[in-house]
């Protein structure tokens, strides 16, 4: 075996391989900021105001990124979340700028409400209760918004039943049939969140998010849920977390023949940032390795906030 290990023969035989091309990098557009605002939690990871949107996508593509998961950070919430759909609001404006400067970026935009509603749940509460139908016609004018705004995929990531089918009919009615749909479609009710709740001001003010992401410790009910939103007309189907989760990757590889999407989520980034910190190992060199392990899992695509590091790493910018 030892013989295809040699220096000179190990690229030859190499079975997996990981490219920029395979990285989805995050931004987090703050329309209360005026400059950069770094996120305590996520070190070297920051909220960018929406004048610095286009710029630092220029400099992500600059070093060979190409595609891009927008969330937005609005000045007001409320119960619905209606700064969420608005024509003029923060992710609408964000993805208008981008496309002006880089027609050619792919930009996905994630739909959901927990931004943007002020007891920061996914969906509509009454008593208590997150209301599953109710959600939809809101999550369906989102996604519109964001396809009227330029976006080329919408991301819905709330986990309501029906999401995509309701999505799809809406773009479809107003002439957006080329807009392409990512489901969060195996989302867990995961600890490895808290990080991007504080980049993303999404904590919720009561309860948990139990009742409508997958409990952790299942294992087929994930392909029951991407079996529905394959059904429902999702074109690209995804699994979050990752690093935790290789076995659900490698299920849903192994079910469906669509592309699969995984979230290398805030919480997996912050331990490498912690390692790197005390100066414990490599941090570059173990991102890469989690990254190589989700792409060998299955993963087709990876939505990442170690994309920057992984660009100079692969590029020795």
């Amino acid at each position: 075996m030892r013989r295809l290990r040699i220096e000179k023969l190990r690229e030859l035989v190499r079975e997996t391989e990981l490219s920029l091309n395979d990285l989805i990098t995050p931004v987090f557009v703050d329309e209360r900021i005026s400059s950069k605002v770094e996120i305590p939690s996520m070190p070297e990871y920051y909220r960018i105001p929406l004048r610095e949107v286009a710029e630092e996508v220029g400099k992500a593509m600059e070093m060979g990124l190409k595609s891009f998961i927008i969330f937005g950070i609005p000045a007001k919430k409320d119960e619905i979340g209606s700064s969420a759909f608005g024509k003029n609001d923060v992710v609408q404006k964000a993805v208008k700028e981008i496309k002006k400067a880089y027609s050619d970026a792919v930009i996905i935009t994630d739909v959901c409400l927990c931004e943007y509603t002020s007891h920061g749940h996914c969906g509509v509460v009454r008593n208590g209760k997150i209301l599953n139908d109710e959600t939809l016609p809101i999550i369906a004018k989102t996604a519109v918004s964001h396809a009227e705004a330029g976006a080329d995929i919408v991301a819905p990531s709330g986990m309501m039943d029906g999401m995509v089918s309701a999505i799809r009919k809406a773009l479809d009615l107003e002439g957006f049939e080329e807009v392409a749909i990512m489901s969060y479609s195996a989302k867990y009710a995961s600890n490895f969140y808290g990080p991007f709740r504080e980049a993303a001001e999404s904590g919720y003010s009561f309860g948990d998010r139990k009742s409508y992401q997958m409990d952790f410790h299942n294992r087929r009910e994930a392909i029951r849920e991407v079996e529905l939103d394959v059904e429902e007309g999702a074109d690209i189907v995804m699994v979050k977390p990752a690093l935790a989760y290789l076995d659900v990757i490698r299920d849903v590889r192994e079910k469906f023949n669509l592309p699969l999407a995984a979230y290398n989520v805030s919480g997996e980034y912050s331990m490498v940032k912690a390692v790197e910190k005390m100066g414990w190992m490599d941090s570059k060199a173990l991102a890469y390795e989690i990254l190589v392990s989700i792409k060998r899992a299955g993963a087709d695509m990876i939505i990442t906030y170690h994309s920057y590091e992984i660009a100079k790493l692969i590029s020795n910018v």
